[in-house]
């Protein structure tokens, strides 16, 4: 039996903290770091090399021969690239271990063949990698030793940035800024610094490796593109928080211990609601470091579960007809001396800073929906906003009914209270202990839900990288802020003008509160009527990023420029086009190589029974003849859908950009459907033994 895993004793030990940095590095160099961590100061470069050289010496220590700068470019997923510890050999062929300062705070790796959505032409190919000091480096370990991971910022020769980290950073510091000028109408001299935190619950599948080999579609897109349903789904909702497996088991615990070492901190574990679906949530972390650590945490659960047997799943509806994988995104705000500016207090009504602080984010929501809604807008997120597991594409905000009632009195003077009912939860069973509960109940189908001191962002997808949601958060409610702030500093009268400003903005932007159930369509009507938008697709989602009142937001607050903001709607549609591009291809091959042969083979195998009981004299069963002639039919209807797919993806050549976003929209996307169904069909038909993948029931209910 292993040694236990001492928790307290080894959290952290891969990560150069503050503990570390303390040990490593001279005084002055520790506290003029400290300072630029803490305050947002400008780090001092003179001061690189000893930073350097003591996480050289360190990350030695740990094991670690090479380094990294390890960034987030705008492909969606991390990008490194190893540089040993040596330096040029001197003249007896000796190294030595070796560690810059240049070489810490500037990396260079080829821009070229990084999406840019034209910021960059393929033969300009210098990037920059800037050393992100707020985000403390750690060391990775394999089989072959260890490499120092730092966080970094990508971008151009020319200064656009090229990832999703540093408009996050930008954000922050926008943010802060104007959130610092609302704490200080308020009499708040001495914070300096508003950080906002993100805490990311991460949701995944699990399924077997040999299952996962056999499946084109979960190798090449990394979800299902065909698949009839398994006789039970997720009916009894028996998998939902139920006994872990010990296989499963073993592999969160790893997981876990990984994460710990690498002080990501790991905090909730357990069975989602659909079959071979889990669910990893962490603590609240700054949000910069939070999208590090989420970055961290889909890569040591998908290296994990190889070593465990097991494939991990992050694409946001890798199954039909079950549900999907979402990364409910928990945002707050808190000031550097550990105030958070979302707790309401025992009472909401009079705490005016809190009310400016909910006001800001109601204004927000509302006036840039559609940009929220753009944050999150992937292809393959698409295919799980809207359905029953996810909130619906509409943005909305929950705020519960004692908010809700603070609100409409506000607005309405002469509202009556409604009565608060009793905050403790009687059970009626006497061995019980009589519990407090919440003021409100939470609301599961809500985009944008308060839930007591924070607000939870459930619509972003879970393989998506945290960052762009909450540096469009982080934008628009500064933007509030801002108002907030230009609104009372130009006032005479302070107690008046904040009134009036919580009031006025929460009146002009109620109709974006709801606290009904979101997935009804009695709320799309509603939602419709109270003129908020429904952008279905990630198409009409990124034409938001063209709109003048987008522009000259992010201008504004400086978090991107016009030519960084055209570049990342010019990446999404050409993402959206490249996806749905390979979701055909992977289909026509699997019809081509698979479906169509196995099929084929299966109906010349009753042909022959049909024939023995005919050459026999012995009556052929009319449930053979009637499955033959079904898939006959089913097999023409594929095939003829199939050609109808290849000569309409052939007319995708000579367009590009928006128009060709568009078309695969409009034209390819229907056909994917239209050639799943018969497939589908035909796998009920076809025995399992003469079947060419594992079917869902394999995929979902085989896991070992």
């Amino acid at each position: 039996m292993p040694d236990k895993f001492d928790v307290a004793a080894n959290y952290g030990i891969d990560v150069f903290d503050d503990e570390e940095m303390r040990t490593h590095l001279p005084k002055k160099v520790y506290e003029a770091l400290m300072d630029t961590i803490h305050n947002g100061k400008e780090l001092d470069a003179s001061l690189a090399d000893d930073v350097a050289h003591g996480m050289k010496d360190w990350a030695i220590s740990k094991g670690a021969t090479h380094y990294t700068h390890w960034f987030q470019p705008m492909s969606g997923v991390t990008a490194e690239k190893h540089d040993a510890f040596i330096s040029k050999p001197d003249e007896h062929g000796k190294v030595i271990m070796a560690f810059s300062g240049k070489e810490l705070i500037k990396g260079e790796p080829d821009a070229s063949s990084f999406p840019s959505g034209g910021l960059r032409a393929t033969f300009e190919a210098r990037g920059y990698t800037a050393w992100d000091c707020t985000s403390p480096a750690f060391v990775i370990h394999d089989e072959d030793g260890g490499v120092l991971y730092i966080p970094t910022a990508f971008c151009s020769y020319t200064g656009e940035a090229l990832d999703d980290k540093t408009p996050l950073l930008r954000s922050m510091d926008y943010l802060s800024e104007q959130a610092v000028r609302a704490l200080r109408i308020f009499g708040d001299s001495t914070t300096k610094r508003v950080l906002p935190a993100a805490g990311p619950e991460q949701e995944y599948f699990l399924i077997d490796t040999e299952h996962f080999a056999a499946r084109k579609d979960l190798i090449y897109t990394g979800r299902t593109l065909f698949g009839a349903p398994a006789p039970k789904g997720q009916e009894l909702e028996d998998h939902y928080f139920g006994p872990i497996r010990e296989k499963i088991a073993a592999f969160m615990a790893e997981v876990d211990e990984t994460l710990w070492k690498l002080g990501v901190p790991a905090k909730t574990r357990h069975n989602e609601v659909a079959p071979s679906q889990h669910e990893l949530a962490v603590v609240y972390s700054t949000s910069n470091v939070a999208a590090d650590q989420n970055a961290l945490v889909m890569l040591v659960l998908k290296k994990l579960a190889k070593k465990h047997g097991f494939i991990c799943l992050l694409a946001e509806k890798p199954f039909a007809g079950i549900n999907g994988s979402g990364k409910h995104n928990n945002w707050s705000l808190a000031t550097d001396t550990g105030v958070n500016l979302f707790n309401p207090g025992k009472n909401p009504r009079e705490n005016t800073q809190f009310l400016v602080f909910l006001a800001a984010v109601v204004k927000a929501i509302d006036e840039y929906a559609g940009l929220l809604r753009e944050s999150v807008a992937t292809y393959t997120n698409d295919f799980r906003l809207g359905a029953n597991e996810a909130p619906p594409a509409i943005l909305s905000v929950f705020i519960g009914d004692e908010l809700e009632d603070v609100v409409e009195r506000i607005i309405n003077t002469d509202a009556p209270a409604r009565a608060t009912g009793n905050h403790l939860l009687v059970t009626g069973a006497k061995t019980l202990p009589t519990l407090p509960k919440d003021s409100t109940d939470r609301n599961r189908t809500s985009p944008f839900a308060f839930t007591g001191n924070r607000f939870e962002f459930r619509m972003v997808g879970s393989q998506q990288n945290i960052a762009e949601p909450n540096t469009v958060v982080n934008t628009i409610v500064g933007h509030a802020l801002k108002d907030f702030a230009d609104t009372v500093e130009r006032s005479e009268d302070a107690t008046k003008a904040i009134n009036e400003w919580i009031a006025t903005t929460l009146k002009e932007h109620q109709r974006i509160i709801f606290n009904g159930d979101g997935y009804s369509d009695a709320w799309v009507k509603e939602a419709a009527k109270r003129g908020l938008p429904n952008l279905k697709t990630t198409v009409e989602a990124t034409d938001v990023l063209s709109t003048d009142k987008v522009k000259e937001l992010f201008l504004e607050s400086k978090v991107l420029t016009s030519t960084e903001l055209a570049s990342r709607a010019q990446i999404k549609y050409t993402n959206y086009a490249n996806l749905v591009t390979i979701d055909a291809k992977t289909m026509i091959h699997m019809v081509d190589k698979q479906y169509l042969p196995a099929g084929n083979k299966y109906l010349d195998k009753l042909a022959k029974e049909i024939e023995h009981c005919h050459d026999a004299s012995i009556p052929t069963p009319k449930s053979t003849i009637k499955k033959a002639g079904d898939i006959s039919t089913l097999l023409d209807k594929i095939s003829d859908t199939k050609d109808e797919l290849v000569k309409t993806a052939e007319g995708a050549k000579g367009i590009s950009g928006r128009e060709l976003a568009v078309y695969c929209r409009d034209k390819i996307l229907p056909l994917l459907s239209a050639l799943r169904e018969p497939v589908d069909a035909l796998e009920l038909l076809v025995a399992k033994e003469d079947w060419p993948v594992p079917s869902y029931g394999d995929l979902l209910f085989h896991v070992n």
